[in-house]
């Protein structure tokens, strides 16, 4: 072969070379999983260099565990569309934003320096992981043991404990929390708004959170429209007493 030939031959293999590297590309990116709006299949997950991922823990039972109180349909929503949104959000914006935090706990301790998207959602995602872990199927309707002593040393007695927690969730104008937390050693009812928690340091409500109920509309509406009040009182009979236990000191 001469020098032309030779140099004629190259000139092809390194054309061929550029063609196929971004066809490949293309292909390879034909092949991620996504869904229909083309982002990632998996909600919890966050893009890739994360320095702090905050994940979606699996619901504890089946979404109609906990009929009549609470249906299967909006079970379902809650957790794969909003809960999941709220993952989904704030893995996004830790990256977009350069968010540098320790842990979960570190993130909420300060989320007053960081912006409304990472306050908005990373409050929807804890807030809602201790939400499913507070109900639970065949509901006692009323603790025993160290939690009732607790709310009746605390409140007075239990019906009166429940009485404040009521108030407490109805008086929540728009949407919100209430929540029952552990403060210097007392117990303490309160709400906070939007996604706030108690373990933010710019919630009008701090404390170590020991149960909580979700009153925002998407938490009821399906089953409930408006009415809120029938909501919270069938909502007594799936709260977890149990996991509240844990949580106490």
């Amino acid at each position: 072969m001469d020098r032309k030939q030779f140099l004629s031959r190259s000139l092809k293999v390194s054309l061929g070379a550029l063609v196929a590297g971004p066809a490949l590309a293309s292909a390879a990116s034909c092949n991620t999983p996504a869904g229909n709006d083309g982002e990632r299949d998996d909600p919890s997950a966050a893009p890739t260099g994360s320095a702090l991922q905050l994940m979606q823990i699996p619901l504890p039972y089946a979404y109609g565990a906990l009929e009549p109180s609470i249906d299967a349909q909006t079970m379902e929503i809650h957790y794969t569309k909003h809960h999941a949104a709220y993952v989904k959000n704030v893995n996004e914006a830790i990256v977009a934003e350069g968010v540098q935090a320790q842990d979960e706990a570190d993130l909420l301790a300060r989320i007053g320096t960081f912006s409304a998207k990472v306050r908005n959602n990373a409050g929807g995602t804890w807030n809602h992981n201790f939400f499913w872990q507070v109900m639970g199927p065949g509901g006692k309707g009323m603790p025993e043991g160290k939690v009732l002593d607790a709310l009746t040393a605390g409140f007075g007695s239990f019906e009166k404990f429940k009485e404040l927690f009521t108030e407490a969730a109805m008086k929540r104008f728009g949407s919100g929390w209430a929540w029952l937390v552990e403060r210097n050693g007392a117990l303490a009812i309160g709400s906070t708004p939007n996604q706030d928690c108690p373990l933010m340091d710019v919630s009008e409500l701090k404390g170590k959170p020991l149960l909580a109920l979700d009153v925002w509309e998407h938490a009821y509406y399906l089953k409930y429209q408006n009415k809120r009040n029938e909501y919270v009182v069938n909502w007594w009979q799936v709260v977890n007493w149990d996991e509240v236990a844990k949580r106490m000191v």
